[in-house]
């Protein structure tokens, strides 16, 4: 089989998901054609350079709906014969691109891709794209849907997470992205976002609250208590469905899930002709890919088993990973990961994640891919492994290994 590594790996900092925010006045596709041109011409390519674009995103509506992808290839400087291919695993999107780009190279089919995602959470809301899973009473019902802040204080309530806990997991979250900037980690992926003029519009990630402490973080009110207690009365659809718990405990705060950001991320990969062909060094082979599905009520302890379905498909075991990035959607997700692998927080985000910096949706998949990657060149790490929940009882992960 032939081996898929990546070459080169990006994102735009992350810009507040709100019409105050320094990315609202960037389309999805202008910003993903920005990531696709500077993949581009970092890397020298021209011409039909690539197979294809393959590009997520979770919310396919309006100005991110049409195929996005092959608009953002129109909307970029690449060549028109390359075509675009838009993907949806909502919050796993990005990484589901990238993961079914190395798997066509594996299998033969093409030597080169773009992959990522995007998601402009500003200028189309999560939820705008009224998802049947969601709105639909037939399948709702049958499903024990509940929103996904009800799911994470299940995950609290069901695996002893209180909201000192939480609380206590996203001032680290803080801490530690502030002082990955301070210390320019992330300077070699983060690319300037500029204007149709050329200036610049945000170079930096404007979400995090580096003051962060507990003191601040126990002020704010529970984010999802009131639609758990209130009518439609959530609380009681999760109790049929989780009948031995005696109540729903609402740890999750604005505070400790993750941010609604703008943002997109692109990762260039290829075979190994592709990277003698344009004169590149690989930075880091995919090892593994994986994907499962999970109980849809509890729906974000994906991260959980499909991290055994990976390891077990590559005959590895939790040992052999020396760093790992958990997506941060809220706080309890990662605890839970951590407390399920008895995993040492020092090997885990270990330069803070989405509650500090923001989850723009179908670009955080590739983000924590391109975060993991120059962790563990900076650390001087081996294999690390990237994994996210997923709504509607969904997980993805991916096993990389440098060369």
């Amino acid at each position: 089989m032939t081996e898929a590594y990546i070459y080169d790996a990006i994102r735009t900092p992350r810009g507040k998901g709100r019409a105050d925010g320094s990315l609202h006045e960037v389309t999805a596709a202008r910003l993903s054609a920005q990531v696709l041109d500077t993949l581009a011409e970092r890397s020298g390519l021209e011409g039909h350079a690539v197979e294809d674009v393959i590009w997520g995103n979770a919310t396919q509506v309006a100005e991110q709906g049409g195929c996005l992808a092959r608009t953002a290839v129109l909307a970029s400087k690449l060549d028109e014969r390359i075509p675009g291919l838009s993907i949806n695993r909502f919050c796993a999107s990005g990484m589901e691109a990238v993961n079914l780009a190395a798997n066509q190279i594996r299998g033969g089919a093409g030597e080169g891709y773009i992959a990522g995602g995007v998601e402009m959470m500003s200028r189309v809301p999560m939820g705008s794209d009224g998802a049947a899973v969601a709105v639909d009473p037939s399948i709702a019902m049958n499903s024990y849907f509940v929103p996904q802040g009800i799911s994470a204080d299940i995950i609290a309530t069901e695996y002893g997470f209180s909201r000192d806990d939480a609380d206590a997991f996203a001032v680290e979250s803080q801490k530690r992205a502030a002082r990955a900037w301070e210390e320019k980690r992330f300077a070699r992926s983060v690319v300037t976002v500029r204007d149709i003029n050329g200036l610049p519009i945000l170079d930096h990630d404007e979400y995090i609250r580096a003051n962060t402490d507990m003191q601040s973080l126990g002020a704010l009110n529970p984010a999802f208590e009131t639609m758990g207690t209130t009518m439609p009365g959530f609380d009681k659809v999760a109790l049929m469905k989780y009948p031995h718990l005696a109540r729903i405990n609402h740890v999750h705060t604005a505070g400790n899930s993750s941010g609604i950001v703008d943002g997109a991320a692109g990762v260039l990969l290829g075979s190994k002709e592709f990277g003698e062909k344009w004169g590149l060094t690989p930075r880091a082979r995919i090892r593994a890919t994986a994907k499962i599905g999970t109980d849809p009520t509890i729906m974000l302890t994906g991260p959980v088993p499909v991290t055994e379905k990976i390891l077990a498909d590559s005959g590895m075991q939790i040992g052999d990973i020396d760093l790992f990035e958990v997506n941060e959607a809220f706080s309890s997700v990662v605890l839970r990961f951590m407390q399920a692998f008895d995993i040492d927080h020092g090997r885990l985000n270990v330069n803070g994640g989405a509650i500090a910096m923001g989850h723009p949706l179908g670009a955080s998949g590739a983000i924590i891919l391109g975060t993991l990657l120059d962790e563990m060149e900076r650390s001087d790490k081996e294999v690390g492994l990237a994994t996210l929940c997923v709504a509607s009882g969904m997980g993805a992960a991916t096993v990389i290994e440098r060369v």
